[in-house]
């Protein structure tokens, strides 16, 4: 058994990463609303934590269930629960005071106001008083708590307050209590008349509705009310033997009992009394220890005041937009496929437009010569091209298959409506595989050239989704060399038929194959390095979290490799242990953009191999999902990543964070006169010269190399 000490606990490794949010909502040289937009992520990151991460931890306890993953670090359940709670209610009273005593304030020296009651003018309480009543009165319902009204079920993540009423009519006045939703088809900031100046101002919704409650109880007075949020278990897990007649229908009904997931969380404003804690703590409907209460200086929930972010104007408190390039190879090529049996094509989002890929599907859809087209969806998005693409190409009677991956974890109901969509236009769609989620990201394109019939074959680290490719950084492989087109046609035999003993050629596959691959690279590494041949490990992921990759790559580390990690997210590797880890570098990029792309490359004794995949280093990608990994050969292609990307990621001084031993994280620190490097910038004016340069011969990235390859960084 490896050492626990040697690992970092995930979930805490977790909450390290959302300080580092935490800390760009922080940092004065972001620009203000950048600030507010980073301070609502880190809000909507603990949220999706306490719904899935902190709900199965409670599960354990409570309901006896085993973890498909013991953590290696050794915590048990409740002794992780004990560490989360210390750690978040310090990390919450951090985030509000952020709020108040920061950015607040300074919105407010630049023209942007969220008022509080006592703020209003007699003219904007006339205004809020027509409001409330001919736009929030008629869509609000309290619910009475009482032997004849049993406490209601309280929907996930809504808003709502919790009432003491007294009765006015009576010598012994009698306190009752009542709840009432604050309707979330309204928006939460109600913007104000009378701006002058340039000002703007808003209210909070709730501090609308509470000063006018009293018109919902007639014969009552309202004594004190206070906003509350209750959070609910939100992971969706299906067992191959729950599976009955189908796995839509299996969903569709775990997505409504969802509803009705245990409470993990309660937050409340930190005006709450004990009567008030009582009412919401102790009730069979909640039951929650004192650990899962958080009082919180409001407003509850931040994640609402991105709104704030996408105000008209206001130029000067934001960084200025980046627009994505047209890739050089489609940017003036009528025909994709043309350009594509050119040369292997790489495209790196979101500094290169994700039209590019749905140019590729477009085309495909309409092109006389195309036969068939089959793709995979984990994550779609509301308005997609791509969707309507797969449509029209099954209307115009091209054989299209589509993957919908049902188990997208939050994004089921989503999901499902597209998959009904594609199916009423008469697309072939299929929900992946019984026990395993389909997190791959492919589509092939089965084609008739003039010379043959043709495979093109898109294979990416991110989904098909346009509106987070504008956010997330990832790459985008076009290929139509038939090695690829072969495995291709394999994969998605597999995924919508039984199909086995293919002999794969390039794609690398998860559960059948990735994780013994991996190891199997490092521990090639690891024994160059001992015969004194060139070793060297770079890898980029969103989490690294498998014992046994982490255990290769100590192995490698202890035999002299040298190595360096980029990991956004969690890590549960420590580097600089002495003896163990020393020659382990890890870092972590938090910027504008989210790092997500999926890199790993292998020096192998000056033979190089580069690898794009789908996966996370976690258990679950290795063993639960349908996963790939697949290589970029063409040198011109490796030599953009290794040199411009991840070279470019390890020269980062400006976002970059390095973790120590102990799992905290220290920002990199340049030397004096040293070249500040922002990665996440640089990339984008790379971006702006391959839209410019020859598709065939693209420019220099970086003039003389990194070094990335030749010398150790410091």
């Amino acid at each position: 058994m490896p050492d626990p000490s040697l690992f970092i606990n995930r979930e805490l490794s977790w909450l390290q990463f959302n300080e580092r949010v935490l800390e760009e909502a922080r940092d004065p040289s972001n620009p203000l609303l950048d600030r507010l937009r980073f301070l609502a992520i880190c809000a909507s990151n603990l949220d999706e934590f306490f719904e899935v991460r902190v709900a199965g931890l409670q599960a354990q306890i409570y309901d006896g269930l085993e973890p498909q993953d013991a953590p290696p670090d050794g915590m048990g359940p409740l002794a992780q629960l004990t560490e989360i709670a210390k750690r978040a209610h310090d990390f919450v009273a951090r985030q509000y005071d952020v709020w108040h005593a920061d950015i607040r304030p300074k919105l407010a020296n630049h023209g942007i106001h969220v008022c509080d009651p006592s703020d209003l003018t007699d003219a904007q309480k006339a205004f809020l008083d027509h409001y409330f009543t001919t736009q929030v009165y008629p869509v609000l319902t309290p619910l009475a708590i009482d032997p004849a009204h049993p406490f209601p079920h309280l929907h996930n993540k809504s808003l709502n307050l919790i009432l003491r009423i007294e009765t006015v009519a009576q010598d012994s006045p009698r306190q009752l209590h009542a709840v009432l939703q604050v309707p979330a088809v309204l928006g939460r900031l109600v913007r104000l008349p009378d701006e002058k100046n340039g000002q703007i101002r808003f209210i909070l919704l709730e501090n609308v509705i509470g000063p006018r409650l009293d018109a919902l109880f007639g014969g009552f007075k309202v004594a004190a009310w206070v906003p509350f949020r209750v959070t609910r278990n939100s992971d969706l897990t299906i067992q191959e033997t729950e599976v009955k007649s189908s796995l839509l229908s299996t969903i569709q009904e775990t997505l409504r009992q969802r509803k009705w997931g245990a409470a993990v969380r309660l937050e409340i404003l930190e005006r709450a009394d004990e009567s008030f804690l009582a009412q919401l703590q102790t009730t069979a409907a909640l039951d929650l220890d004192d650990r899962d209460v958080y009082k919180v200086a409001g407003p509850v929930d931040l994640t609402s005041l991105v709104a704030l972010c996408k105000l008209e104007g206001f130029r000067e408190l934001k960084e200025a937009p980046h627009e994505p390039q047209m890739p050089a190879p489609f940017s003036n090529r009528a025909n994709v496929f043309a350009a594509i049996r050119e040369q292997d094509i790489l495209v790196h989002h979101p500094y290169e437009s994700f039209g590019a890929v749905s140019q590729f599907i477009e085309q495909a859809s309409d092109d006389p010569n195309v036969l068939a087209i089959k793709q995979t969806l984990y994550r779609t998005a509301d308005d997609n091209p791509i969707i309507s693409a797969l449509e029209r190409a099954a209307e115009n009677g091209k054989h299209v298959t589509v993957l919908v991956e049902l188990q997208a974890r939050l994004d089921e109901e989503n999901n499902i409506v597209k998959a009904r969509h594609l199916q009423k236009a008469g697309v072939h769609v299929v929900y992946g595989m019984v026990g395993l989620k389909t997190h791959c990201k492919a589509a092939l394109v089965v084609r008739r050239d003039h010379d043959g019939i043709r495979r093109y074959v898109h294979l990416g680290t991110g989904n098909y989704n346009p509106m987070t490719a504008r956010s997330y950084t990832d790459l985008s492989f076009f290929t139509c060399r038939p090695e690829f087109g072969e495995d291709a046609s394999a994969l998605f035999n597999l995924l919508t038929g039984y199909s086995q003993g293919h002999g794969w050629k390039k794609l690398i596959v998860a559960p059948y194959m990735l994780a013994d691959r991996l190891v199997g690279l490092i521990d090639r590494e690891r024994a160059n390095a001992q015969e004194g041949k060139p070793a060297r490990i770079i890898a980029k992921m969103n989490s690294l979290v498998d014992p046994a990759a982490i255990e290769a790559l100590y192995r490698a580390s202890q035999a002299g490799v040298r190595i360096d990690l980029i990991v956004r997210g969690i890590c549960c590797l420590r580097p600089g242990v002495p003896g163990v880890s020393e020659n382990i570098r890890v870092i972590s990029i938090v910027d504008k953009f989210l790092e997500h792309s999926r890199i790993s490359y292998f020096q192998n004794d000056d033979r190089p191999e580069l690898f794009l995949a789908s996966a996370d280093w976690m258990p679950r990608n290795f063993r639960r999902r349908v996963e790939i990994m697949f290589p970029i050969e063409d040198s011109r292609l490796q030599n953009r990543i290794v040199e411009g990307l991840l070279g470019v990621a390890l020269m980062d001084n400006v976002k970059a964070r390095m973790l120590k031993p102990d799992g905290t994280y220290q920002r990199v620190a340049h030397r004096a006169g040293e070249q500040l490097i922002r990665s996440q910038v640089e990339f984008q004016n790379m971006a702006r010269e391959l839209s410019s340069a020859d598709p065939i011969r693209p420019v220099s990235l970086v003039p003389g190399g990194t070094g990335v390859l030749r010398s150790p960084q410091s």
